[in-house]
C-alpha cells in the first residue's frame, strides 16, 4: 500500500504543478482515505467515472478534469455535491492535474498523442508554452490525415480547410486550444490540430492557410492520464485500471 500523501507529493513534483498557473487547483481535490492500492484513472471525473470506479473499489481516481475551475459557483451542492458524496461514501480520493498534464514532456497528453499519430520531431514551440509541433513521416494529403485520427483515435475529425495540398509540417495541442491556430500559422505549419472548435476557427484556417482539424476534447485527452497512471503502477506497484467513458465531443 502506498499513502495517499505519498502519491500526491510525486505527482505534483513530476507534473511541476508549481510552474502553471491553471484554471483549476491541481493535485489533491478530494481526501478520502489514507492509503492506495487500486488507483482508477479516466478523463473526466463525471458520476459515470466515480461509479465505474467504486465498482472496481479503487482507491483513488486519477483525472485530467476534475472539480473547483475558476469562476463556477464554489458550493457544493447539485451536480458536484452528489459527485463528491459519492467519492466520500465509496472511500475513493480524487486527484486532478489538468495543464500539467498537457505539458509533461514524456507522459503529457501532446506527447501521447504525438506518438500515437507517429509524429516525428515532436516537441514544443517554444513560442507558446503548450503548443507542441513535428513532421509527418511522409507527405500527407488532408483527407489521408483526416483518416490517420480517425483509426488512430477511433472518432472522425471536423476538417476545416484552407492548407496546402501536402501535409508536413503540422502543430497540435490537445483539449480545447482551437484559440492556437493563430500561432500555428506563424510558425509555418501545413496544419493544426485540437480537440474542439469554435466557429470563428473556419474563417481563421482559410484566411491563415491552414487546415485544421478539430479531433475530438476527450479524444485527444486520453492518452496522458492513462500513461501517468501506467508510470505510478510500475514505480510503486499500484493496480491500475484506465476506465473509458465514452464522450463524442
Amino acid at each position: 500500500m502506498l499513502s495517499l500523501s505519498r502519491l500526491q507529493s510525486y505527482c505534483d513534483q513530476l507534473l511541476r504543478i508549481d510552474e502553471f498557473e491553471d484554471y483549476c487547483p491541481n493535485g489533491l481535490q478530494v481526501e478520502s482515505g489514507e492509503q492506495v492500492q487500486r488507483l482508477a484513472t479516466g478523463v473526466t471525473a463525471s458520476q459515470a467515472l466515480i461509479d465505474a470506479a467504486a465498482d472496481w473499489e479503487a482507491d483513488a481516481l486519477l483525472v485530467h478534469h476534475g472539480y473547483f475551475w475558476k469562476g463556477e459557483p464554489p458550493c457544493i451542492r447539485g451536480l458536484k455535491g452528489r459527485r463528491i458524496a459519492s467519492l466520500i461514501r465509496d472511500g475513493i480520493s480524487l486527484l486532478a492535474y489538468h495543464l500539467p498534464l498537457d505539458s509533461h514532456h514524456d507522459l503529457g497528453n501532446n506527447r501521447q498523442l504525438a506518438d500515437r499519430l507517429g509524429i516525428r520531431e515532436a516537441e514544443p514551440a517554444a513560442e507558446v508554452k503548450l503548443l507542441w509541433q513535428g513532421r509527418t513521416g511522409a507527405a500527407l494529403s488532408a483527407e489521408d490525415l483526416a483518416a490517420l485520427l480517425e483509426e488512430r483515435l477511433g472518432r472522425a475529425p471536423l476538417h476545416l480547410p484552407g492548407g496546402p495540398l501536402q501535409i508536413r509540417r503540422l502543430a497540435w495541442c490537445t483539449g480545447a486550444a482551437q484559440g492556437y491556430i493563430e500561432q500555428a500559422a506563424a510558425l509555418g505549419m501545413d496544419a493544426y490540430i485540437s480537440g474542439e472548435v469554435s466557429e470563428q476557427t473556419a474563417h481563421q484556417a482559410r484566411e491563415l492557410g491552414i487546415h485544421y482539424f478539430a479531433a475530438g476534447h476527450h479524444a485527444t485527452e486520453r492518452y496522458g492520464v492513462q500513461a501517468l497512471g501506467e508510470h505510478l503502477a510500475r514505480e510503486f506497484g499500484l493496480e491500475h485500471r484506465f476506465i473509458e467513458i465514452p464522450n463524442p465531443v
